[in-house]
């Protein structure tokens, strides 16, 4: 396993920088130059952080003695937020000896769109005194070229001008008295919703005595609200939140309260909308929720409307069949990318319709590449789409993170090579040959997924370890080493799994593939595929669904806050990430019904001091999909929440979905939180999937990386389809809801389990990999897999890899355990049944059917 090493430079090396640094002058400019920068300890976020001793905030310090160092690669950025718009006229780098050669200072109002201050070529480091003019509240430095193997490194980074004598100020007038008011519930006639709008402390609204409980006023119009004043009577809220809307449908939480005492307070808060609405989920006593007044003030510095479409950002590659040095372009971010595994770049190559020759796009780490065409056809490779394992020795089981798709390929030898391992899917391909899952020589491989894909030739595994394809056409399929699973697959094996590893279903029971961006002539737009029930084959090129214009999609770039992200939702925006890592000081909260959340390049979410990265409401429709959320170093309670506690709603109809979402625990340094994901919501789907708690990298370690549960089901009829689960403290999958499916699991137990008394729970050795709480009654599940490398104590015998109530509503298929290498060992397959693994064969114990 790769093991990330912290770089050290020499003493003398770093002594000398620090002496030449210090020993350099300032370049004598105007005279603000002298006076302290309005950078000087302001908010400050970066791509990236070389360590923890060398943090963004150590830019702006003030102190030439501390310093930011960022990840050793190319495109990387520094950001300050100078808390105020501000008239910007001098910028100065003082860099460590890792300095930047090629590189650029930008400004911007909102994040959301760069302007170039100054662009730098050929700096030879020291103190580089910039003199520049602009205006705008943020200010950045984005690398281009670095002048050494190491990151960028500043000792500091000054912005110098002045800001505006007359900000604009919160008002003091209440902007919601008087104005129309509605509640979810009255105590009686006497305490009406209006009555905490009216202006009159002596007049209240209350509410049932009951959680959740909202009040909400039509302010008449859309207003940057700043302030919200509550005013409680004794029946006060304890957790509370204070959010607004575009529409009265669709909310967006400016505040989220905790453990509030009652009485009054006042809420400091940005964002804009028409409605606000208080919404109380706990009470502080046994009676309703009471208020005498809520005042509203706008004026503040708000959050200016955010325009919807716009350019892909940097790190979008767009192509066609005539753009020069094509295989050069593709070679390059390869080897950027080949064993990147914990970097932060991130690319995606979309290829415009026509016939691309001779081309082998090879597809490493955070790497993606798509067609822009309708249909897969649209788009021809004559060459090949490859991943192999050269950088690994020949051994696939670390190609994660990557992915193909809406592609025709006619490989150039008869078949194409996709040796990946999880998180890596093959989607929408029409491959015209044979596709080869196995890397070069045949080493160790452990993926993977295929979906709506048409593969004319034969599908070789090989040495892959487990595959699920789902909904897709194959010519044939010659083997599989433990797991291979199917579902609405043409021309997929019959299901043999007593002797062999294959579980075949007709028909997958309810699928929606995912939404992908396409040209429409020379528009884009995002095609929203159409649910499917009882599927079988590909679903192009049909293709019911529907279009929406990019100009409906916030397009987000590296740099974004979350404020903005979230006043792009609360517009009625849907979300389309660009490739990059995007730091989150407040949770992405998904309120509107139908809204896309489409990542590309496997734009990751990486959520800041303990907040949940997303939250999705209890509604119709929403699409997640293609993107990664990394946990932080400070520990999320739940990184991807779907629908709110106790929800239940029947989303039958329109189904939420999440696709090629993936979710990481350490690996890219430490991280934590209890719970990767939760499903509250009803009738979700779970298309392919990969919650992994690092086993290697930085940041790894049995409390280090600490997450005890992957998944966790409390929706009822929710589907999986494509589950990949890995290494949590507790259990990997944890089913509460009625009617569950699943359809595929694998799973690895954490190999760093210290001995057994660490996992042992109830008088039970370990927790299953996939347990269905004991008050379920119905419950079915197919092609499941549980693989245990215990190398920390290899004595450890854990009691069962799937644990069941035994009932007749709970039906499991095609289920095995399997001892790797003899590293610990299962006593039982699924409850007290199944044959136990032993000795260091590798060889699974099955059990075909339970109960």
């Amino acid at each position: 396993m790769s093991t990330r090493r912290t770089r050290l430079r020499p003493l003398g090396v770093a002594l000398a920088a620090l002496a030449a640094c210090v020993a350099l002058p300032l370049t004598q400019g105007p005279a603000a130059a002298a006076e302290t920068p309005l950078s000087q300890g302001k908010t400050v976020t970066a791509s990236s952080t070389e360590n923890a001793g060398t943090p963004a905030a150590a830019a702006v310090d003030g102190n030439t003695g501390t310093r930011w160092s960022s990840a050793a690669t190319d495109d990387q950025w520094l950001q300050v937020d100078l808390g105020a718009t501000a008239d910007v006229k001098q910028v100065v780098l003082t860099w460590e000896a890792a300095y930047g050669k090629d590189y650029k200072v930008q400004i911007s109002k909102d994040t959301t769109s760069w302007t170039d201050l100054k662009s730098v070529t050929g700096s030879d480091g020291g103190t580089d005194t910039l003199d520049v003019s602009g205006q705008g509240r943020y200010v950045r430095l984005q690398g281009v070229h670095r002048a050494t193997q190491y990151g960028y490194s500043l000792w500091e980074f000054q912005v110098f001008g002045s800001t505006s004598a007359t900000q604009p100020t919160c008002g003091t007038a209440d902007a919601a008295r008087g104005k129309p008011a509605s509640a979810s519930s009255t105590e009686n006639a006497g305490t009406p919703a209006s009555a905490a709008f009216d202006g009159d402390t002596g007049t209240r609204w209350s509410s049932q005595a009951g959680d959740p409980q909202w009040v909400r006023v039509d302010l008449g119009s859309t207003q940057d609200i700043c302030e919200v004043d509550l005013t409680w009577e004794a029946a006060y809220g304890k957790d509370f939140q204070i959010q607004v809307s575009g529409d009265g449908q669709s909310w967006n939480t400016l505040k989220s309260v905790t453990g509030a005492t009652g009485g009054t307070a006042s809420y400091d808060v940005s964002g804009s909308g028409r409605y606000l609405r208080v919404y109380g989920t706990a009470r502080g006593t046994g009676y309703g929720y009471s208020l005498w007044e809520v005042a509203v003030h706008t004026g503040g510095t708000g959050i200016p409307p955010v325009q919807g479409g716009g350019d892909l950002g940097p790190n979008v590659i767009v192509v066609d069949p005539s753009t020069p040095n094509l295989q050069q372009k593709f070679d390059q971010v390869f080897a950027q990318q080949e064993s990147n595994q914990f970097g932060t770049g991130r690319y995606q190559f979309l290829l415009k319709p026509g016939t691309y020759n001779g081309v082998n796009a090879q597809i490493g780490f955070y790497t993606s590449i798509s067609g822009l065409g309708l249909n897969p056809d649209d788009t021809q490779i004559n060459g090949d789409v490859t991943v192999d394992a050269g950088w690994f020795n020949g051994n696939a089981t670390q190609n994660f993170w990557r992915s193909a798709e809406n592609l025709a390929i006619t490989p150039s030898n008869g078949d194409d090579r996709w040796a990946v391992a999880q998180a890596a899917p093959f989607r929408r391909i029409h491959v015209k040959g044979g596709l080869n899952l196995a890397p070069n020589g045949y080493g160790w491989a452990s993926g993977g997924y295929i979906a709506d894909s048409r593969i004319d030739g034969t599908v070789g595994p090989y040495s892959q370890q487990q595959w699920y394809t789902r909904d897709s056409s194959v010519g044939g399929w010659t083997n599989g080493v433990w797991n291979m699973t199917f579902s609405g697959v043409q021309g997929a094996p019959a299901t043999n799994f007593d002797t062999g590893p294959y579980t075949t279903l007709d028909n997958t029971p309810v699928s929606r593939e995912k939404p992908f961006l396409y040209l429409d002539g020379s528009t884009y737009k995002v095609f929203v595929p159409a649910k499917r029930t009882n599927a079988q084959g590909v679903s192009w090129p049909a293709n019911a669904g529907a279009s929406l214009p990019l100009d409906q999609f916030y397009v987000v770039k590296p740099g974004a806050t979350a404020a903005t992200i979230n006043a792009a939702l609360a517009q009625g925006l849907n979300l389309l990430f660009t490739p990059g890592v995007y730091h989150l000081d407040q949770t992405i909260d998904v309120n509107r019904a139908d809204t896309v959340v489409l990542g590309l390049g496997l734009a990751t979410l990486i959520p800041d001091n303990g907040i949940d990265a997303l939250h999705v409401a209890d509604v119709d429709g929403v699409k997640l999909a293609g993107f990664l959320i990394d946990a932080g170093p400070v520990n999320s309670d739940t990184l991807l929440r779907i629908g709110t506690p106790g929800s239940t709603a029947d989303h039958s109809a329109n189904p939420t979905s999440m696709q090629d979402v993936f979710v990481r625990v350490g690996g890219a340094g430490p991280g934590l939180a209890t719970n990767s994901v939760v499903v509250n919501s009803n009738n979700v789907i779970i298309d392919h999937t990969w919650l992994w708690r690092a086993d290697h990298g930085s940041g790894v370690g049995w409390d280090t990386n600490r997450a005890d549960y992957g998944l966790r089901v409390n929706g009822d009829d929710v589907l999986a389809t494509g589950l990949f689960v890995e290494h949590y403290n507790k259990y990997d999958v944890y089913w509460n809801g009625e009617r569950g499916r699943t359809i595929f699991f694998q799973n690895e137990k954490a190999y760093d389990v210290p001995n057994a008394a660490a996992v042992t729970h109830d008088g039970i050795v370990g927790y299953a990999a996939y347990k269905v709480a004991d008050t379920v009654t119905s419950h079915e599940a197919w092609g499941l897999g549980s693989y245990c490398n215990f190398t920390a104590d290899p004595s450890i015998v854990q009691t069962h890899g799937f644990q069941v109530p035994t009932t007749p509503g709970i039906k499991m298929h095609d289920l095995q355990v399997i001892s790797l290498g003899g590293k610990g060992q299962y006593a039982h397959v699924v409850n007290n049944t199944g044959a136990p693994t032993s000795g260091t064969s590798t060889v699974p114990s099955k059990v075909t059917s339970f109960p």
